[in-house]
């Protein structure tokens, strides 16, 4: 049996990330998890606390992905960038609605918008450092590691949200 807490977070999850935030009701969520609305208002006392609650389990539950490819990965550079890719889109693969959380999050109020960035600097500011070291010690090209990083984030979000892409490229 799935603690409660989890059961609301793991559907908020995937109904905002399929549908959309503002397509989502309370009622919705809770009439899938099998509550009562009032036990989801209980865990989370809004729909702006439940939604900023999803964008940072979403994020640590990419982090966690992340994570693990790195510690598998080999030290050269472009096997880590790539493992790392791989990852999140294994992740988008088996469960669209994180990365469709990722669309959704530019079109969310500015407060929840700036907690997502919040939530997702220390994996960005990791991603920003390794790409610096590795620019400074000659094993990547020298440019803009905070660039890089954008340009490897809309990437990645930008296909792995699309199925069609990923299976086009077969991964």
């Amino acid at each position: 049996r799935r603690n409660t807490r989890g059961a609301i977070l793991d559907v908020a999850t995937d109904l905002f990330g399929l549908r959309g935030v503002d397509a989502v009701s309370l009622d919705v969520i809770a009439a899938e998890v099998g509550v009562a609305k009032q036990t989801l208002l209980y865990w989370f006392p809004s729909k702006d606390e439940l939604v900023r609650s999803v964008l940072v389990h979403a994020v640590e539950e990419l982090s966690f992905g992340v994570e693990a490819a790195i510690r598998a990965s080999s030290t050269d550079p472009l096997d880590r960038v790539e493992a790392v890719v791989k990852a999140v889109f294994r992740q988008a693969v088996k469960r669209p609605s994180l990365l469709g959380l990722a669309r959704e999050a530019s079109r969310l109020p500015g407060t929840t918008g700036d907690q997502l960035v919040e939530a997702m600097q220390p994996l960005v500011a990791r991603a920003v450092r390794y790409l610096d070291e590795e620019m400074a010690a000659g094993r990547l090209r020298s440019s803009d590691p905070r660039m890089v990083a954008a340009l490897c984030y809309a990437t990645v979000t930008g296909i792995a949200t699309e199925p069609e892409a990923l299976r086009a490229v077969e991964i």
